[in-house]
């Protein structure tokens, strides 16, 4: 529990958390753009947290065990700029190598939200050492930070043995009301309460002040009792000034068993003023120079200095966290060199995971589908692979939003297990029916270096894309397996039939989106991903059989690994057309060229699953596939024709969706809509003119 310091040390908080507030304040000013409001208020939480509670160490910003802070209010990153630059945190680059120098300068602070400043608008993760995730949209960090928590329970269920805590850290979420109203936000934090993540701490600044003005307007639930429904300890801290209650109430949360904590922070808006700011000042809106000078007044503070940090104040970070963090991560150092000697294996499992890098002989036994015109499901097809993936890969694991049987994404094998409360080291994740959150809880595991998945239909990709998008903004190595990926669930009609879904995720820079043409395509589809250190993958799946093609006669699946290859082509000649599909319609394109080679009509078709991989091959290779001199080219997919005059041209033609679909067995669908072999030959005829 806090014990009473001594009135210099008392002081010298105070004057930290002045600083913080006045480097807000002052950058906000400079940029004349941003919040000051929350900054000013929230800097006695996050001066206690950082300088008080918190095991983080600066010198070293991404030692395993450290605690992890999350900041899901991002437009008050001020507050993050300003505890990383007093706490002198040092840089790390892309390949987990610590630099030296400060991951966040005055300088960056003067240049708050301008190019190239390491201080942004909101946090960003690859961008800045010491923010632990991207936070832009509201909710999205207080729901990152639940995966986060099953990540740090996961990792603690398989690394820890008697004696040796490897991991057992905290997570501390700074959240508003903004955060609180996003459904994400309710979506994950009734998932915390289920699996009762006791290592989980929500701090919910309860300020009553949104853009529109007082939450009144739209917000008068009663937070406490919501949470408290959703299984949580809820506590009260009536001032967000007073630091030794705030200490407190952490405490209390560290030796609560069972459940994880909110902990409900009241506080005013521009905390630390006696001036009262309209809203718009307030939260969105620098102070002004006036209202400045003021504030600094009523802080005891010099009223012209700019950017001033004060004697003492380096010092007294360097004293509280820096020395708590190095010792205790110099403790972990060594706890983990007696590991190394009595688990090596283990030992070297970390290793691997923090560079995200993958044992030995990962890939060696996935399966390879024989020839069958039958053939098998994409889904069928992905959950052979996943289950081998997850037995060569100890750290590799995943779920479905409630769709595991139907996404086939559950792994059956012996020992796989269920992650519930009592037993976090399953590797079947149950995100129930909750795609948004599944979606930021997978990309907190990604951030926690575990590999995993998410699954769902398709269709409801849409639920989950905000969080995707992050994905792809944070550069992380998530897998998003989505199933049933055209019309092949007919009868449902048009509400479970995604028309505008790839157009949209291929629009996601740095998402690798990908549909695989058959059985095999799926394999090397994996393969492909399991090797991105850096890029989301977007696997769309099948809900019926594929015919798995004979790859005796049309060439290996392996160039999926370039976007898009030649599967089939003619026996002499250059083409005089060219067929190009993904997925379900690969195997139309292949009977639809076997009828016009059979018409002495030179056709190539080209399996085409990934255009983000295949816009990054050489020119000289995509001109090798798709020849610019042949015109005469067939687009088919089951899906809007947005963008592939990019593959067939302007003079081009593309067999695709301009409706939602309709209800009806998928023989029909696919007769209505065009999605027959004989008409992309007919098709191809046209272009030629015959």
């Amino acid at each position: 529990m806090h014990v009473a310091e001594p009135v210099t040390d008392t002081k010298l908080d105070q004057l930290c958390v002045n600083t913080i507030r006045t480097l807000s304040i002052d950058a906000v000013q400079q940029a004349r753009s941003g919040h000051p409001g929350t900054p000013m208020a929230l800097a006695p939480l996050v001066y206690t947290l950082w300088n008080r509670v918190m095991r983080f160490d600066p010198q070293d910003a991404i030692w395993p065990n450290r605690d992890r802070f999350v900041l899901s209010n991002g437009h008050a990153s001020m507050l993050l700029w300003s505890v990383l630059h007093l706490t002198g945190t040092r840089a790390v680059n892309a390949d987990y190598e610590r630099l030296g120098q400060p991951a966040v300068t005055l300088g960056d602070i003067r240049h708050f939200r301008q190019l190239d400043s390491k201080a942004p608008g909101h946090p960003e993760y690859h961008w800045v050492s010491g923010v632990e995730t991207t936070s832009g949209p509201l909710g999205q960090g207080v729901a990152t930070s639940v995966g986060m928590a099953i990540g740090q329970k996961w990792l603690a269920s398989r690394y820890n043995r008697p004696g040796f805590d490897i991991f057992d850290y905290h997570i501390y979420a700074v959240c508003g009301d903004g955060c609180l109203m996003e459904g994400v936000a309710s979506e994950a934090a009734s998932l915390a309460g289920h699996l009762g993540l006791d290592n989980l701490c929500w701090i919910y600044d309860n300020n009553h002040i949104t853009i529109e003005g007082d939450t009144r307007l739209a917000f008068t639930e009663d937070v406490a009792a919501r949470f408290l429904g959703y299984g949580w300890n809820v506590q009260r801290v009536g001032d967000a000034n007073d630091m030794d209650r705030i200490e407190h109430a952490l405490e209390v949360f560290r030796q609560t068993k069972g459940r994880p904590t909110i902990i409900i922070l009241d506080s005013h808006i521009g905390y630390g003023s006696p001036h009262k700011h309209d809203t718009a000042e307030a939260h969105g809106e620098p102070l002004g120079e006036e209202e400045v000078r003021l504030t600094k007044r009523a802080y005891g503070w010099p009223e012209d200095a700019r950017f001033l940090v004060p004697a003492g104040v380096y010092e007294h970070f360097t004293a509280g966290m820096g020395a708590r963090g190095a010792a205790a991560r110099r403790r972990w150092t060594d706890l983990f060199e007696a590991y190394r000697a009595q688990y090596g294996a283990l030992a070297n499992e970390i290793d691997l995971m923090q560079r995200r890098e993958l044992p030995a002989n990962w890939d060696s036994n996935l399966p390879v589908f024989p020839a069958d015109p039958k053939g098998v499901a994409g889904r069928d097809a992905s959950g052979k692979v996943l289950n081998v993936l997850a037995q060569n890969i100890p750290w590799f694991l995943g779920g479905s939003a409630d769709l595991g049987p139907s996404n086939r994404t559950t792994l059956t094998y012996e020992g796989a297990g269920d992650f519930q409360a009592e037993s976090p080291g399953g590797k079947n994740l149950h995100f129930g029916i909750r795609e948004h959150a599944m979606a930021a809880t997978v990309n907190g595991l990604a951030l926690s270096k575990l590999r995993a998945f998410g699954a769902t239909f398709f269709i409801f990709s849409d639920y989950a894309r905000p969080a995707i998008r992050l994905s792809a903004v944070m550069e992380l190595p998530t897998i998003f397996v989505f199933t049933h990926d055209a019309m092949g669930d007919g009868e449902d009609g048009p509400t479970h039939q995604p028309v505008e879904q790839l157009a949209s995720l291929r629009a996601i820079p740095g998402l690798i989106t990908l549909r695989p043409g058959d059985a095999n395509e799926v394999v090397e589809a994996y393969r492909y991903v399991m090797q991105r250190r850096h890029e989301p993958a977007v696997l769309a799946l099948s809900r019926q059989p594929l015919p798995t093609l004979d790859r005796n006669k049309y060439a290996p699946a392996s160039g999926l690994a370039r976007g898009a290859y030649i599967l089939g082509d003619a026996p002499t000649g250059k083409p005089e057309v060219i067929l190009i599909a993904s997925g379900s319609e690969v195997s139309l394109a292949v009977e639809a060229h076997e009828q016009l080679l059979a018409d002495g009509i030179r056709s190539r078709v080209v399996s085409l699953p990934s255009w983000d991989i295949f816009e990054h091959q050489t020119q000289e290779y995509r001109d090798s596939v798709l020849p610019p001199s042949v015109t005469a080219r067939v687009a088919v997919e089951q899906a809007s024709t947005l963008g592939w005059e990019r593959y067939v041209g302007t003079s081009g033609r593309v067999i695709g969706m301009q409706t939602f679909g309709a209800s009806a067995p998928l023989k029909e669908l696919q007769k209505k809509f065009g999605f027959q072999p004989d008409r992309v030959a007919a098709a191809a005829r046209e272009q030629l003119g015959r």
